[in-house]
């Protein structure tokens, strides 16, 4: 089913996880049993991350160098594959512009269209290591907008072109397309009012849905939905949540993210000092406590970040939901 299709049924909000792929090594069985505990509160769906194919220089005996291809983890595809080999539940991978050509974004349409999978989340993906600004691969998309429409122009097989011109609307597409938003505006744009304007663009392109990027405050997802109803976004905005879980992520997320933690939530971290249990139970009150004024402020859905880690999840799961 299409997520957007979960979205207009849904009578109440409901929970989404997100995943990253695992690194080299994992098993199949391993990756399907970290799953396992999720599938209690029925989650709708599974992200699934993409993450860019990087390269290293290695010197050779003659002193030369050559270029290698490094890929440290399993693809988003692979992984979506096996999911559903054990679960009823849907998977969203993410397909990035980041590293690849649109002719081989195509491919991968191809392969998802092949396992069943209809929807997907459209990003640009992050700067190889080492440049300051992202470099679009020739052949390829620089922007998201431009990654929506590539993906919105898909046709599908013959079988599924058939399909759609026995049954109902010819204007339909394969794919159901979800896109990223940034509460507190992609560290990139100038201010909130071009980030805008540019999420503007991927709708226009044919998003149907956005989550967005964590936040820790509440108040920004708020405003954010009030800037882009103004701007003219209707779509439905999911918003993204994660629990914090050490102390370390008070420095590491911001840096990474380009978010802000409130100060309240900083403080009491700080007064737990080195005592790691205490500060696992307030990032996890924390952002049960986000997730159920959310819930109560209306939201469609409220989309979870697991990075690896089930426990405060499946906490907040419990109490939420």
């Amino acid at each position: 089913m299409k997520i957007s299709e979960i979205l207009s049924n849904s009578t109440k909000a409901y929970p989404s996880l997100e995943i990253v792929p695992p690194l080299r090594g994992m098993t199949k069985n391993e990756l399907l049993e970290s799953i396992a505990p999720f599938m209690e509160f029925s989650p709708k769906y599974i992200n699934v991350t993409s993450h860019r194919d990087e390269y290293e220089f290695r010197e050779e005996a003659d002193g030369s160098f050559t270029r290698h291809l490094v890929r440290n983890r399993i693809s988003e595809t692979t992984v979506c594959a096996a999911i559903m080999s054990r679960y009823d539940i849907e998977t969203v991978p993410h397909i990035i512009c980041a590293g690849t050509t649109s002719e081989e974004i195509e491919s991968k349409l191809d392969n998802l269209e092949f396992l069943g999978i209809e929807n997907i989340v459209a990003l640009r993906g992050d700067s190889m290591t080492g440049e300051k600004r992202f470099q679009a691969t020739p052949g390829g998309y620089r922007y998201a907008s431009e990654l929506v429409e590539g993906i919105r122009s898909y046709q599908g097989s013959a079988s599924y072109r058939r399909k759609r011109m026995e049954v109902a609307d010819s204007s339909d597409r394969y794919f159901c397309i979800g896109v990223g938003g940034y509460p507190e505006k992609h560290f990139e744009a100038a201010n909130i009012e071009t980030d805008i304007a540019n999420l503007r663009k991927k709708v226009d392109a044919g998003a149907d849905y956005i989550i967005t990027q964590m936040f820790f405050d509440n108040r920004f997802y708020y405003d954010f939905v009030r800037r882009c109803r103004e701007a003219g976004i209707n779509v439905p905005i999911i918003p993204g949540l994660k629990p914090l879980s050490t102390a370390r992520q008070v420095n590491m997320l911001p840096e990474s993210f380009s978010l802000d933690i409130p100060l309240e939530l900083t403080e009491e971290i700080a007064k737990a000092g080195n005592d790691k249990e205490a500060v696992y139970r307030i990032g996890t009150e924390w952002c049960m406590m986000q997730c159920q004024d959310l819930i109560a402020h209306g939201v469609p859905a409220v989309h979870f970040y697991t990075m690896g880690k089930s426990g405060n999840i499946m906490e907040i799961l419990k109490k939420c939901f």
